[in-house]
């Protein structure tokens, strides 16, 4: 299988195991990747989830065969293909459906992410490369233009010099170096990059399900604000909600319990 599932506690350790091909996204990789995140939303027991790539690679990218393939059509500028459209839409769901995915999602960028594997690292919540990491778009060294939300990803999350020097002057960026310009949150040595990952992903999943449900559908929101009044009328809907949960009940008893307790403690 070109996919191993994994669970540590209430994380599923997502991993695209297909190195001889360097964890190319094809096809069958695909199909893999969405029905796995399709299980770990319907499982209660998933809180959160890690992505990474059996060494050497995280992901180079979409395969070169399945990309060949689109290209049978005529060409036309304009014109379109129906039947190359629907396989490059095919390629894009593997990252697409991560970047759907209503849990918590953290890359573990432990070698190479390229073109379309950048894709799948920028389709996360958050990354974590290792220093093995290489985030790199490469699209136009193969004479192809980015795809599937590539230059948006990549603009929104790096900034748009960021963009420009990645995708137009082809840099390609270590891990420290991702870490330094936003598009990796923090840069581990590679042994230690998995278990800070999951150690991540673990504090996300002890939250109460539909409220970190809620709280990443209002991260989502936030670019499309135009003023600091109007994200405070859209949280205020979630946060009223918040308030009636049991869970928040149970978690402010927790609180004052251990307040009363260190005050008798120092009486």
């Amino acid at each position: 299988m070109p996919l191993h599932v994994e669970r540590r506690g209430r994380v599923a350790v997502l991993t695209l195991d297909d190195p001889g091909r360097r964890n190319a996204l094809t096809l069958p990789l695909v199909a893999d990747l969405a029905h796995a995140v399709d299980a770990c939303e319907m499982d209660e027991s998933v809180g959160a989830v890690v992505v990474t790539g059996a060494p050497p690679a995280f992901c180079a990218g979409a395969d070169l065969g399945d990309l060949a393939a689109t290209g049978d059509g005529d060409g036309g500028e304009g014109e379109g293909d129906a039947r190359a459209e629907a396989s490059l839409r095919e390629i894009y769901e593997g990252f697409l459906r991560l970047a759907r995915c209503t849990l918590p999602t953290v890359a573990a960028v432990n070698g190479p992410a390229v073109g379309a594997g950048l894709n799948l690292a920028l389709a996360c919540d958050v990354r974590l490369a290792g220093e093995s990491a290489r985030f790199e778009s490469r699209f136009l060294d193969l004479g192809l233009h980015p795809g599937g939300g590539h230059t948006w990803l990549l603009h929104r999350i790096g900034g748009p010099q960021a963009a420009a020097a990645m995708v137009l002057f082809g840099e390609r960026l270590d891990g420290r170096r991702a870490a330094e310009v936003g598009l990796a949150w923090r840069a581990f040595a590679d042994d230690e990059l998995l278990d800070a990952a999951v150690a991540l992903a673990e504090r996300a999943a002890e939250a109460p399900e539909r409220l970190s449900l809620r709280a990443k559908e209002s991260l989502r929101a936030a670019s499309g604000f135009a003023t600091h009044d109007e994200a405070v009328d859209a949280e205020l809907v979630h946060q009223l909600w918040s308030v009636t949960q049991p869970e928040f009940r149970e978690r402010l008893a927790a609180i004052a319990q251990r307040v009363s307790s260190k005050r008798s403690t120092t009486d």
